[in-house]
C-alpha cells in the first residue's frame, strides 16, 4: 500500500536510495512526462521484420490498497469506476468493458482467441494473495479496433496496453499516451 512507504520508511528509504542511486527521502517522484510522442517513428515501414508492437503501463488507483490487500467490495467498487470511466472514451479509444464475472462463454472464447483475456494469476500472484475473490471485480476493456486494452485488477489496478500489427512504435506510443491522459482526467 502507498502508506507502507511512510510506515516502513526506515526500512524502505535506504533501499530506495541505494537502488535509485542518490534518490533521497526528501526527493519527490518527478512529474509525469511522456516526452514528445512525435519522435517515435515506424521501426519497420516495409513490414519486413516487426510482427507487432506493444507498449503498456500499470496504474494504481488512489485511495485503494495494492491488489493483495483489496476486499471483495473494493474490487467490485473499482471495477465499477473503471467500467464507467472507460465507457466514456470516444474516438479511436471507444470500445466496450467486459466484466469477468458472468462473462458469456462465446465472448470469453473470442477474447481468448484474440489473446486479450488474462487468466487467474500465476503462482507468483497466487502466493502474493493477489487472486482473492476471483473473478469478482476484474474485467477487460478493448476499443473497437482491438488496438487498445485495459485490464482491471489483474496484477495492477489498471494495466493499460496499446498495440497493433507492424512496427509503428510512434502510433502505438501516441495512442497509449492519449489514453493515459484521457483516463487520468476523468
Amino acid at each position: 500500500d502507498a502508506e507502507a512507504y511512510s510506515t516502513f520508511s526506515e526500512l524502505f528509504d535506504p533501499m530506495i536510495e541505494d537502488y535509485h542511486t542518490g534518490f533521497k527521502k526528501s526527493d519527490k517522484h518527478p512529474a509525469r512526462d511522456f516526452g514528445d510522442v512525435s519522435v517515435f517513428k515506424n521501426l519497420d515501414p516495409n513490414n519486413e521484420f516487426v510482427v507487432s508492437t506493444r507498449v503498456r503501463c500499470g496504474r494504481s488507483m488512489e485511495g485503494y490498497p495494492f491488489n493483495p490487500c483489496l476486499t471483495e467490495a473494493q474490487y467490485k467498487e473499482m471495477e465499477g469506476k473503471v467500467s464507467t470511466t472507460l465507457s466514456g472514451l470516444d474516438g479511436e479509444l471507444k470500445g466496450k468493458f467486459y466484466p469477468l464475472t458472468g462473462m458469456d462463454k462465446a465472448v470469453q472464447q473470442q477474447l481468448i482467441d484474440d489473446h486479450f483475456l488474462f487468466k487467474e494469476g500465476d503462482r507468483f500472484l497466487q502466493s502474493a494473495n493477489a487472486c482473492r475473490y476471483w473473478p469478482s471485480g476484474r474485467g477487460i476493456y478493448h476499443n473497437d479496433n482491438k488496438t487498445f486494452l485495459v485490464w482491471c485488477n489483474e496484477e495492477d489496478h489498471l494495466r493499460i496496453i496499446s498495440m497493433q500489427m507492424g512496427g509503428d512504435l510512434g502510433e502505438v506510443y501516441r495512442r497509449l499516451v492519449t489514453a493515459v491522459n484521457d483516463i487520468e482526467k476523468r
